[in-house]
């Protein structure tokens, strides 16, 4: 009988030590192919240079005039994917990648139908994806490319990573960054490296924030229109929206004082401090929350331009239904302008979150002639 008792207690021995071994070995297989996969992501990580020159394609044939009404359209496109049907893991709802290519597809063709019939001089927009798989590898940027033959284009990759292995299913492949299309010839563009907080490993697969800043002569002027399209963080403590905030007050100030003119605008993913906070409460303090961008990074007179009485954005905890009460509203998009131009209107366009979780923003200047500047200086 302790014969049999003890060959038992051997056999369960025995099998509890291979069970063991198993799941050692299947720990180790994780912890080196997360390893490899970290490894590799590091090697093939993103590292843009502080200022790098853009290629513009295309000419722009209409020239900027003292005087004369400038037009600027800013439109974060949700990378083809955030339409009203569509909520987003980061937010609080569950999906990951597009359902398919002609949802991507169809958001596009109703992005590019709103661009063209506004008909702007300069549109900016973010969250475009070249090869992702979150938007099925459609080129989104060669599509607004071709909208307007006349028109000029730049891109500025702000997303570039072979990887992402979150969440499940995992978000994989993105290419993605900042397109501006424009009506006026260009003297240059450059690409400006924003800063960031996120250190290795989690740095490998996040964004790489920049500017896409273009130079625009003005007519019988030596000085510039300079453009700037952005899009800052989103869901780090707050640091990094302060430091690329920050960063982007010097740069336009820096074009200031060598007397030219600014316009900048985009998704700052911040209330702009011309914005009543108070339309837009938070209703549910689980989820992202909107800071005030702090407008004296920028100095006195400095334009801050959005108009709430329409949200420009949506928390995608759930797909949209404007019916309901714990839908939360942002007012996260908008326009700086710098004190030598004049601001005729400032307009969100509400299209429903009908293509995007965003809505579009429309913005019309003049630029103030150098010889009343000269006069309300005195």
């Amino acid at each position: 009988m302790k014969e049999e008792k003890t060959t038992k207690k051997h056999r369960g021995w025995v099998i509890f030590k291979r069970i063991t071994g198993v799941v050692l070995i299947l720990i180790f297989l994780v912890v080196a192919a997360a390893g490899a996969l970290v490894g590799y992501l590091s090697l093939r990580e993103y590292k843009p240079g502080d200022i790098e020159a853009v290629t513009v394609e295309g000419e722009g044939g209409k020239t900027v005039r003292f005087g004369e009404e400038i037009t600027v359209l800013t439109f974060n496109t949700g990378y083809g994917a955030l339409d009203a049907g569509e909520d987003f893991f980061m937010d609080g709802g569950s999906g990951v990648n597009a359902d398919s290519v002609e949802q991507v597809n169809a958001n596009i063709a109703g992005i590019s139908g709103i661009i063209s019939e506004v008909d702007a001089d300069v549109v900016f927009l973010q969250e475009v994806d070249r090869d992702s798989n979150r938007s099925k590898h459609v080129d989104q940027a060669e599509i607004y490319a071709g909208l307007e033959a006349d028109d000029s284009f730049a891109y500025a990759t702000n997303f570039r990573c072979d990887f992402i292995p979150y969440p499940i299913p995992p978000i994989g492949k993105v290419e993605a960054g900042l397109v501006t299309l424009s009506k006026f010839q260009t003297l240059e563009a450059e690409r400006i490296a924003l800063p960031t907080t996120y250190t290795w490993p989690v740095r490998v697969a996040q964004l790489k924030r920049c500017l896409l800043l273009e130079r625009i002569p003005i007519h019988n002027s030596d000085k510039q229109l300079v453009i700037v399209n952005l899009h800052l963080e989103a869901y780090d403590d707050g640091e990094a929206k302060i430091a690329q905030t920050q960063e982007l007050a010097n740069v336009l100030k820096s074009e200031y004082e060598k007397g030219n003119y600014c316009i900048a605008g985009g998704d700052f993913n911040q209330f702009l401090p011309s914005v009543d906070e108070d339309r837009y409460p938070v209703i549910n303090e689980e989820y992202f929350q909107a800071k005030v961008l702090d407008g004296s990074l920028f100095g006195s007179d400095w334009n801050f331009l959005a108009d709430d009485s329409v949200p420009t954005a949506r928390l995608l905890n759930q797909p949209y239904d404007p019916s309901d009460s714990s839908t939360q509203y942002y007012m996260l998009d908008g326009f700086i302008t710098s004190p030598n131009v004049s601001v005729n209107l400032v307009q969100t366009l509400d299209e429903g979150f009908e293509y995007s979780d965003h809505n579009p923003m429309l913005l019309n200047v003049t630029l103030i002639g150098e010889e009343n500047i000269e006069e309300s200086e005195e």
